[in-house]
């Protein structure tokens, strides 16, 4: 009588999902950003960028998933559970917030480059 609530199955292997969800997550990032790059509506560094970002994001995603299901299944995993995956959601806002972080630089880097192309015009 000491079965879980939720019988989840064996304990899955983490890392292999990790890598599992980077895989998935970048064949459909990939082709969707292909897609764009092909329509003339991203550019390929931009495309490859976010392909790479979304890939990080889903092994993040998958991981953590697996990771919360594992818990479910253990008699007394809910607060693990939930710890899995308030980390997921952890790691995939901090990868968002890198990524703003990088793209406000670059906006920054191309500012000032364009400003001293025209300061240099001036002469």
């Amino acid at each position: 009588m000491n079965q879980p609530v939720i019988n989840t199955g064996e304990p899955r292997n983490i890392l292999g999902h990790i890598v599992s969800g980077a895989v998935a997550s970048a064949i459909v990032s990939g082709t969707i950003n292909y897609k764009k790059v092909k329509d003339e509506k991203m550019a390929p560094k931009e495309a490859i960028k976010n392909s790479v970002k979304i890939a990080s994001q889903g092994a993040i995603a998958t991981g953590a998933a697996i990771a919360t299901a594992n818990y479910i299944g253990q008699k007394n995993g809910f607060f693990k559970a939930l710890s899995a995956a308030s980390i997921g959601a952890a790691g995939i806002y901090a990868l968002e917030l890198i990524d703003e972080k990088l793209e406000s630089r670059n906006e920054i880097s191309s500012y000032k480059e364009d400003e001293l192309i025209v300061e240099g015009n001036n002469e």
